[in-house]
């Protein structure tokens, strides 16, 4: 199944490593040596949130590492960047990605760009190893503090 708003492949460069992806569970391979992803993000770093015509962005101060992701797969550390929503007009579907074709009403993306190889994040864009996104499903239930804190803050970038 395609997602709604994705009527075709893309034909950017990214190949296989591009959104939309379905994650299908039966193809999943567990990797004992695969060590932890460890997460630090300092809140002062955020700088401020955006409206940019089809969503909204919290962006982040990148220009040291006080807000970085390190382990897992990635073999240098990421500096957060910005993160986004994904979401729908109707709570059948919404996220970007699915699982085993299952979509969720909506979906996190946390942008990250690896400072060490590239000197901005312009520049890691553009290239394979140059970001780390983590992609978190949402879905609805139970008021969440963290989050209502954003949505409450939302009327204020009401106009792009």
């Amino acid at each position: 199944a395609v997602h709604p708003l994705w009527q075709s492949p893309l034909t950017i460069p990214g190949g296989t490593r591009q959104s939309p992806i379905n994650i299908q569970w039966r193809d999943s391979v567990y990797d004992p040596f695969l060590k932890p992803l460890k997460i630090s993000y300092d809140p002062t770093t955020c700088l401020h949130i955006w409206n940019n015509g089809y969503s909204f962005l919290v962006e982040f101060d990148d220009s040291t590492d006080r807000s970085i992701i390190v382990g897992g797969p990635l073999k240098n550390q990421y500096r957060l960047k910005q993160f986004h929503f994904h979401w729908g007009a109707v709570n059948d579907w919404g996220s970007e990605h699915t699982v085993d074709c299952k979509f969720y009403p909506a979906e996190l993306h946390l942008v990250h760009w690896n400072a060490v190889e590239y000197p901005s994040f312009e520049e890691a864009v553009m290239e394979g190893n140059g970001l780390a996104v983590i992609g978190v499903f949402l879905k609805l239930g139970a008021r969440h503090e963290g989050l209502q804190t954003l949505v409450d803050a939302l009327p204020a970038v009401r106009h792009k």
